[in-house]
């Protein structure tokens, strides 16, 4: 199913299981990537590529859905991410905004929120 909201819940899928193929194959070859709002992180899979199996490495790695709308072609996603920083494990909070077309994500926009360094014991 090529529905817009279908697509960006199999690419979270794919995130989450590290699964860079998986992940690539619910973006258009020529996708682009930005930091909202226009500064570009990656164009096309050969970019996003390493930028993904990088993050991949992280064990803690996993992205949990907040909430989800649904406009059209367009798919807002909030998300809390939980990473391993340079400074340590924690949280991040992101808004990706995902743009669909012709079942495939051709663009994402993300704004970064808040991030929270896990209390150490």
């Amino acid at each position: 199913m090529n529905a817009p909201a279908a697509v960006v819940q199999r690419q979270l899928d794919a995130y989450n299981a590290r699964d860079v193929d998986a992940f690539l194959a619910t973006y258009a070859a020529d996708a682009r990537q930005f930091e909202h709002p226009d500064k570009r992180l990656a164009t096309g899979h050969a970019e996003m590529r390493p930028r993904f199996l990088a993050r991949f490495e992280e064990p803690n790695l996993h992205a949990r859905l907040l909430h989800r709308i649904v406009a059209g072609a367009t798919v807002i996603d909030h998300e809390l991410i939980t990473r391993t920083f340079p400074e340590g494990p924690g949280t991040l909070e992101l808004v990706a905004i995902y743009e669909i077309r012709a079942g495939l994500i051709a663009e994402a926009r993300f704004i970064t929120g808040t991030k929270t360094l896990a209390a150490r014991s």
